[in-house]
């Protein structure tokens, strides 16, 4: 069982939604475009998903239903403010995994996210077996 999303977890009303569209910071990618008011108050999200991306509302609520759910998971990470999420035509045909870690893109390049901790097999710059102030070798042996 997923955890409930709350009313205090939700922009609702119109004037939400208005005051959000002119005053938020806007971001987007191919999949939707994420409006972000940074008010103090804790985060919330708006949807909209309207019949020009998908005409029937099957898609529409597939759509809606994936980012409640990562909105619901990534809640606690996210910055304070109300987020307005508006999606595009790709996102139609987009798999749940692509909403997903589109919409995780988005708030991250939004700055609504804290950075991802770096990873991978590289050593870091200060395991660097070369010191900074030291320059590299010459690759002509010269």
């Amino acid at each position: 069982m997923t955890a409930g999303f709350p009313k205090q977890a939700r922009v609702r009303a119109r004037a939400d939604f208005d005051r959000v569209f002119k005053h938020a910071r806007r971001t987007a990618s191919p999949l939707m475009a994420l409006h972000w008011l940074d008010d103090a108050s804790p985060p919330r999200l708006g949807l909209a998903v309207s019949r020009k991306v998908d005409r029937n509302a099957v898609g529409r609520n597939r759509i809606k239903r994936v980012l409640r759910e990562q909105f619901r998971s990534l809640r606690a990470q996210l910055r304070p403010g109300a987020y307005v999420v508006v999606a595009r035509a790709a996102a139609a045909q987009a798999s749940p995994a692509a909403l997903r870690a589109g919409f995780a893109a988005v708030l991250a390049r939004a700055g609504a996210l804290p950075p991802a901790a770096a990873g991978g097999t590289m050593p870091g710059a200060s395991s660097s077996p070369i010191p900074p102030h030291v320059p590299a070798p010459d690759p002509r042996g010269e």
